[in-house]
């Protein structure tokens, strides 16, 4: 593989425990809290340096039932084996290598990696430059992961900032 002439970045809640959703998808436990409660996460200023995501099917169909479309004027890149979709908002790719080739062909700058599989897979390839972690105060048993198998490696992470937000979240910040 080429160099890449993109910045990858992942910022993403997860539970004390460390899933990123119940089995079924449902992320109530983290959206619960208002913004009053938690404070500034940082997330709006994330965004505004951000120019494409990349995200995995469930994702893509999980911000489906927002009611809204939060990625306006942001190029969004689905990495999908079985999806077919006339959504003109989004690209599909079939494979990693192809979703990496187009993210250089459309000139990515900084992008936003973003649902579990995506972001394991990102990390067991070597391709994540940065990670956020906000962490919920709740346990929820089960769900989906925000890590899984890295391929027999360990990954080392190196700590960029730390810091106590409201209502007992933290977030934590790593280079990798």
């Amino acid at each position: 593989m080429s160099e890449r002439t993109f910045r990858t970045a992942v910022t993403i809640g997860v539970s004390l425990d460390g899933f990123i959703a119940r089995p079924d998808g449902d992320i109530e436990w983290l959206t619960g809290y208002s913004e009053e409660e938690v404070g500034d996460t940082g997330y709006q200023e994330f965004m505004a340096g951000i120019d494409t995501l990349a995200m995995g099917r469930n994702t893509y169909e999980k911000v489906l039932t927002f009611g809204f479309w939060p990625y306006e004027g942001k190029r969004v890149a689905v990495l999908s084996t079985t999806l077919t979709t006339d959504d003109a908002r989004i690209t599909v790719y079939r494979s990693l290598d192809e979703l990496l080739a187009g993210l250089t062909d459309s000139g990515a700058e900084n992008v936003y990696v973003d649902g579990g599989r995506m972001v394991q897979t990102f990390l067991r390839e070597g391709l994540l430059d940065e990670l956020t972690i906000t962490t919920a105060p709740v346990l929820i048993g089960s769900g989906i992961p925000l890590f899984g198998e890295l391929g027999g490696k360990d990954i080392r992470l190196t700590l960029q900032s730390a810091k106590a937000l409201g209502a007992g979240f933290t977030q934590a910040t790593y280079a990798l």
